[in-house]
C-alpha cells in the first residue's frame, strides 16, 4: 500500500486537530460545539476544520444555517496500514528487550 497523502500527516500532527477528530468520533457535531474542548476562537477552530476537511478527514454537512462536522475514516485506514510494519517491527524489538532484560536482570 502506498503511504497516506503527507496532508493527512501534517493535519494530524496538530494537538487541536486529533483533539478535534477524537470529539468528532463520538459523532456528527456544529463548529460551535467543538469550541469549548478547544480553548480557542470559533475562527481557529473553523480553520482547523477546513485543514481536515481538504485532505479528507471531515466532511460537512449544511444543516440549515448551521454546517455539522464528521469524521471520514478512510484516510486513516491509510495511515494504520501504512505504520502497521513499523508497529510489528518495534513490538518485536520491545520483546526481545523485554526476553533480554527478564535473563540478565
Amino acid at each position: 500500500m502506498a503511504a497516506p497523502s503527507p496532508d493527512v500527516f501534517r493535519a494530524i500532527a496538530d494537538p487541536k486537530r486529533r483533539r478535534i477528530l477524537d470529539l468528532l468520533r463520538q459523532g456528527e457535531r456544529p463548529v460551535g460545539d467543538l469550541v469549548p474542548h478547544l480553548g480557542v476562537s470559533i475562527g481557529a477552530v473553523s480553520q482547523h476544520l477546513r485543514v481536515l476537511r481538504e485532505c479528507g478527514l471531515v466532511t460537512q454537512r449544511k444543516d440549515g444555517r448551521h454546517r455539522r462536522y464528521s469524521v471520514s475514516p478512510e484516510p486513516l485506514r491509510a495511515v494504520v496500514a501504512w505504520t502497521a510494519p513499523y508497529a510489528r517491527f518495534w513490538k518485536s524489538r520491545l520483546s526481545r528487550l523485554g526476553d533480554h532484560l527478564d535473563e540478565n536482570g
